[in-house]
């Protein structure tokens, strides 16, 4: 994804800065922010847990998603921009990675009960869900599965299709 603030990366390097060792963070996607991003993580001796994978073609991404154990998506709503859809959450449900979501635009909708939700900017949450999924794999486990069954059931190219086919039959109706 785009490094910019909207995306809100600096905040889960921060929920991540006191997490218990060992883990890492790793960003996909490149912009502005990098440097600055960079800069935040050696501020808060984070720096050797920290790494960025640059822009990764569409066909990397399921082998990405893959290996995370939690994918997190901190967006920040602006006066002008609030995230439409996510669809990394969508693409890191099918590939059984859990997701945590801030409220930002439609992203507590599309994760539904699937994932974790946390309130925009709030970092200590964010920093609660990545330390209960860290201590808890059983809760991890639930709530993959969950978020796989949850894009077979909503958002696969034939439901799509189906849903907005009613969506146009409740129109001409």
């Amino acid at each position: 994804g785009r490094l910019v603030p909207e995306k809100g990366v600096d905040l889960l390097i921060r929920a991540a800065a006191s997490l218990p060792r060992p883990w890492q963070l790793t960003i996909a996607g490149d912009g502005p922010e990098r440097a600055g991003l960079t800069s935040l993580a050696r501020r808060l001796g984070m720096q050797d847990q920290l790494f960025f994978d640059g822009q990764l073609p569409a066909g990397r991404m399921p082998a990405f998603l893959q290996q995370l154990d939690v994918l997190v998506l901190p967006s920040r709503s602006r006066p002008n921009w609030a995230e439409q859809f996510g669809r990394v959450l969508i693409e890191a449900m099918a590939c059984g990675t859990v997701v945590i979501g801030s409220e930002c635009g439609e992203i507590p909708h599309v994760v539904g009960d699937a994932g974790l939700i946390f309130p925009e900017e709030d970092v200590s949450v964010l920093h609660s869900h990545l330390l209960r999924l860290m201590q808890e794999p059983e809760t991890r486990a639930r709530l993959a599965q969950r978020g796989r069954e949850r894009v077979l059931e909503r958002f696969t190219q034939k439901q799509v299709a189906t849903q907005t086919v009613d969506v146009y039959r409740e129109m001409v109706a």
